[in-house]
């Protein structure tokens, strides 16, 4: 996913020309979140693009770009979510993998925690949604797979990296919606310590234990020389 610098004079002319609006009033921004609504809704997140959104909105695509940055962020921003997954990232993935699964688990919690403002009902709005709805599960879906379960897939240096991934993403599924959406008791007012010191521990052992499939790796074999003499 490409990044987009700022838009110098020339790009904000063109923009505000073929937009019919001055570059960087308020409805050009409102216009392109109502669009990237619309179109991460019908298409889903991967087949949405910023060129569609942009076209939708009657701005220039680079207009998008100035406001928004990347797709991931603009889908940020239009969802309310409080930040993208890849800041929400930041600091969970470094360090020492055996400490992955507490990292994740404390972000999560403090990633909702944050989400005041309205921004938290937000959310649990989406995630209700996805359950019942199918265009909602999609765009979720993909959303969370590509820029969240994605990005851990990568760091985890391990046999099966996308299906660890995918297992600690649904317990931390299962506690949004037991903490957030249905408001299971005593999970809803459990403090975030005790969330942490039951979690965390499954959650690490997605990441480093043995699974299921997992292919052992091959035994060395002798060098010349090195047999029974």
């Amino acid at each position: 996913m490409l990044r987009y610098g700022r838009l110098d004079g020339v790009e904000r002319t063109r923009s505000a020309r073929r937009a019919g609006r001055p570059a960087g009033s308020p409805p050009n921004r409102d216009a392109i979140l109502a669009a990237a609504r619309e179109q991460f809704t019908e298409r889903g997140y991967d087949s949405a693009t910023i060129r569609g959104i942009a076209a939708r909105a009657g701005v220039d695509p680079a207009l998008v770009h100035h406001y928004f940055g990347t797709k991931e962020d603009l889908f940020a921003a239009a969802l309310l979510l409080p930040t993208s997954p890849r800041e929400a990232l930041d600091g969970v993935l470094t360090g020492d993998l055996d400490g992955l699964g507490e990292r994740l688990v404390r972000r999560f919690l403090e990633y909702w925690s944050a989400a005041g403002g309205g921004i938290g009902d937000s959310i649990v709005g989406l995630l209700r949604s996805a359950t019942t709805n199918d265009d909602a599960a999609r765009m979720v879906r993909e959303f969370v797979s590509r820029e969240a379960l994605g990005r851990i897939a990568e760091a985890l240096d391990m046999p099966q990296p996308r299906l660890r991934a995918a297992l600690a993403g649904s317990q931390l599924i299962g506690l949004a919606l037991a903490r957030f959406v249905i408001r299971v008791e005593p999970i809803a007012g459990a403090d975030v310590e005790t969330l942490v010191a039951c979690y965390a521990p499954t959650l690490q052992r997605y990441f480093t234990g043995p699974l299921p499939g997992d292919v052992e790796p091959r035994p060395r074999q002798p060098g010349p020389g090195s047999g029974p003499r």
